[in-house]
């Protein structure tokens, strides 16, 4: 798969998580946990470190803005879903399925 597949991929998981997170505020902990566990085992990395750190800043957010910061389709957006914490949030079945999709949609193509 491509970068454009891939991208389409995240910003449909992401576009899933943001409408959900208003009512899964669970998500939130699962996210700083993740990122939480990801500095530790990445912590001769200072690049991972800084971009978890600034993920755990926007986790203090509102949780619309985390939302916007989700689904945003920019150069930014696409830069943040690329290390998205939210890893967990959504099952395993529809993570597939989003991948299954994207990749279907890429062949008709």
């Amino acid at each position: 798969m491509g970068h454009e597949v891939n991208d389409r991929i995240s910003l449909e998981m992401n576009r899933r998580i943001a409408a959900a997170l208003p009512h899964r505020p669970e998500w939130l902990r699962l996210a700083r946990d993740n990122l939480l566990r990801w500095k530790e085992r990445n912590r001769d990395a200072p690049g991972l470190v800084q971009l978890y750190d600034e993920w755990l800043a926007l986790l203090d957010l509102p949780v619309d803005e985390i939302c916007a910061i989700l689904t945003a389709q920019t150069d930014e957006g696409q830069r943040l879903r690329t290390n998205s914490p939210f890893v967990g949030a959504l099952s395993p079945q529809e993570v597939w399925a989003i991948k299954r999709q994207a990749f279907d949609d890429s062949t008709a193509a």
